[in-house]
């Protein structure tokens, strides 16, 4: 079974930088495709990032130029890179892994802004 946590959250000035981590274990990790979501309060759950097996990525208009994703198949981890942080990337970040008959998340790790 796909385990998925996440770490790296925490208190920011804006124009600041994050980077998240997401750590995955129970599956082959190389054959998965990574991505990132944020839900802020009183919003739906929206996409952000995603890496692909093949390192193939798609970033979300609203963060492209600033987020970047990554993978490292040896350390079985996914990573998102955050620069010139504002106010509206305050949320909760969640990190999905989807390979054949899998869809893990983790439990989110918060990103908060301040301005």
């Amino acid at each position: 079974q796909v385990q998925v946590v996440e770490s790296g959250g925490g208190l920011v000035q804006a124009g600041g930088s994050l980077t998240l981590s997401c750590a995955v274990s129970g599956i082959t990790f190389s054959g998965a495709a990574i991505g990132w979501y944020r839900q802020a309060p009183g919003k739906q759950r929206e996409f952000v990032a995603r890496v692909g097996s093949i390192g193939y990525a798609n970033i979300a208009d609203s963060v492209k130029g600033r987020f970047t994703i990554f993978r490292d198949n040896a350390k079985k981890t996914g990573y998102l890179q955050m620069n010139s942080l504002k106010p509206e990337d305050t949320a909760a970040y969640y990190c999905n892994v989807q390979a054949p008959g899998t869809n893990g998340w983790g439990q989110g790790t918060q990103v908060t802004v301040s301005s």
